[in-house]
């Protein structure tokens, strides 16, 4: 992985390829390549290591005029180091078959080893270069390379997005995939005879580009021609794209990252719209609408996901039992996958991803479904294979998430998680079902008051730049928080930080605290708030330094805490929305404090699609 863009149309396929592949820089990637037709009908391959300004170094003295075709690729290392070498597009002996490709071919080393024994030579270490040997090999047999890429197919073991280009064939482009995501834009204009196509595998690259997509299904390959397009087994589905370029843009703002946290208001206002009825103590979900006899009769939910979802699964974990008295389990989606489970049919297993495209979580869904059990799906990606492959589900409203480090997303996750809970206590009455309802509707104008203070946390980053390391605190609805909040500076600032819920502080992590490591505590005033006071008290007497996230009006806290963000007061519950903005804040202020790049944070990628 990381980033795939192809391109083949009537316009120039170098630069069209290369502008796709920027939209897809925020993925996160350490080295980047192209291959195109010249205005001479030969290809050319370049590559490069690092950013992408790095390869338009090398091309900027091109002609101008390129042929119709080109595919290119942003590689984030899975095998191999990160050199040039290693870099795709990958190719074979003849120098006539070149690939991109995401995922991982899971049996490159027995399919190498047979290669070499029939004479092909390898050059790098990576896997996806055994893609364009077997390719290679198989044509000595086939006389249709159609035929010789779908043969080499059958023998990879594992998850792909393969865009391929075939020397011989100057005006076709090759697709496929299984369990990593690609995707179709169709372009063209009524004036010309010429077909267009971009292939890439994230729809952010084909905003203002493409208004008609096909997202490719598992097992579909594809030819894709001047002509027209071929795409099967299954018969492709064409459906409309809603995504603007200004949607992929900072506007006034530094980075995309701050952007979406100040985004963060909307984003809550659009999960609402048309949800939230709280003239008549109601949510309306449509997307479960269907199913709702059989949520009605589910005994048990088991949350599964990963990262930044899976905190927020741990919020909805509390949201489910304490709204809607239902038993809930949550589980790392990389662990359930391989887990001996105990699935049962009373039980409804709810899938919670950003992109709707993570590797685990979706090999966790699978297993599900295998089963042909219930699975639902938070997603914020409409057309993703998550929101696809489950029965059921609510898409999140976030918009198009381009930091790496996810903000918007996990407030929009926490919004859907409650509006769940609270649809699934639908015919329970009671004053608190009500309150919270209503409180919904408040909580975007809360998070504003909270963001208007982003220059006294930024001081507070600044004071605490010289710290390595960090403790995380919090308790009930805010033991999730903390854990995403050290989760976010360690993202960002590449500090070491831990969360931990408060009350375990005795039973081993005080033994690290001094003047040296600093407590960020989430202590707002709720049903906890006398013991985590307490936890502090522990803290402060073995001289370490506090950072107080703390309900505003609290004369308390300012007696322990050394430094204070004041925060509104909500219902315990929607505690975590409140909360966790000054800890998104903090992880920001702190990374470019230190001249990081907090949009494409090193080693991460937006969407791990590989296991």
């Amino acid at each position: 992985m990381c980033g795939i863009t192809g391109y083949i149309g009537p316009k120039d396929g170098l630069s069209t390829a290369l502008k796709c592949l920027h939209d897809l820089e925020y993925r996160g990637y350490d080295s980047a390549g192209v291959v195109f037709f010249n205005a001479d009908g030969q290809l050319r391959l370049i590559k490069s290591v690092g950013k992408l300004i790095h390869l338009d170094e090398k091309i900027k003295d091109l002609k101008a005029q390129h042929k119709k075709v080109a595919i290119a690729h942003t590689r984030w290392a899975t095998h191999g180091i990160p050199n040039e070498t290693n870099a795709h597009p990958h190719h074979d002996c003849l120098n006539n078959i070149f690939v991109v490709h995401n995922g991982i071919i899971e049996n490159y080393r027995e399919l190498k080893a047979e290669l070499i024994k029939k004479g092909h030579k390898f050059y790098s270490q990576t896997d996806t270069e055994i893609a364009a040997h077997l390719i290679e090999e198989k044509l000595k047999k086939e006389n249709n390379f159609f035929s010789a890429f779908k043969l080499a197919l059958k023998e990879i073991r594992g998850a792909y997005a393969f865009a391929v280009i075939n020397k011989n064939e100057p005006d076709i482009l090759y697709i496929a995939r299984l369990g990593s995501p690609l995707i179709v834009g169709i372009g063209g204009s009524t004036s010309s005879p010429l077909h267009e196509y971009f292939v890439v595998s994230d729809p952010a690259a084909l905003a203002g580009l493409a208004k008609k997509v096909i997202y490719l299904k598992d097992g579909q390959v594809g030819r894709l021609s001047l002509s027209g397009f071929e795409i099967g087994p299954a018969r492709p589905h064409i459906e409309h794209l809603d995504l603007s370029p200004e949607q992929a843009q900072k506007g006034n703002f530094p980075h995309f990252m701050l952007k979406e946290i100040n985004d963060i208001p909307n984003v809550i206002r659009d999960s609402l719209l048309g949800r939230l009825l709280p003239e008549k103590n109601l949510i309306k979900l449509g997307g479960l609408d269907m199913i709702y006899k059989k949520l009605k009769n589910i005994r048990r939910l088991e949350i599964v996901a990963c990262g930044t979802s899976y905190y927020a699964g741990m919020v909805g974990e509390m949201l489910f039992e304490e709204i809607a008295d239902l038993p809930v389990e949550l589980t790392i989606a990389s662990e359930f996958r391989y887990r001996k489970n105990s699935l049962r049919r009373d039980t409804g297993y709810l899938f919670i991803s950003q992109s709707g495209e993570t590797a685990d979580t979706l090999a966790a869904l699978k297993k599900i479904n295998a089963k042909k059990l219930l699975s639902l799906g938070i997603v914020n990606v409409v057309g993703s294979s998550i929101a696809r492959e489950t029965k059921a589900g609510v898409y999140n409203r976030a918009g198009a998430e381009i930091g790496v480090a996810s903000t918007k997303a996990f407030l929009s996750q926490l919004i859907i998680l409650t509006m769940m809970a609270l649809y699934m206590a639908n015919n329970k009455s009671s004053p608190f079902k009500k309150d919270l309802i209503n409180e919904l509707g408040h909580i975007s104008e809360k998070i504003k008051l909270v963001l208007r203070q982003s220059e006294l946390i930024k001081k507070i980053a600044i004071k605490y730049q010289p710290y390595k390391n960090f403790l995380y605190l919090g308790r009930g609805y805010n033991y999730p928080t903390a854990l995403e909040g050290a989760l976010k500076i360690k993202e960002l600032s590449y500090v070491h930080a831990e969360g931990y819920a408060g009350g375990e502080m005795k039973h081993g992590p005080l033994a690290l605290i001094d003047a040296d490591f600093p407590t960020i505590a989430v202590v707002t005033q709720n049903s906890i708030y006398e013991k985590m006071l307490s936890n502090l008290e522990e803290i402060k007497a073995r001289g370490g330094k506090i950072i107080a996230i703390a309900t505003k009006g609290d004369k308390m806290i300012s007696k322990i805490a050394d430094d204070v963000i004041f925060v509104p007061a909500t219902l315990e519950p929607l505690e975590p929305m409140v909360n966790i903005i000054p800890l998104q804040l903090l992880a920001y202020h702190s990374g470019v404090l230190k001249g990081y790049d907090v949009d494409k944070p090193r080693n991460l990628a937006k969407s791990v699609t590989v296991e």
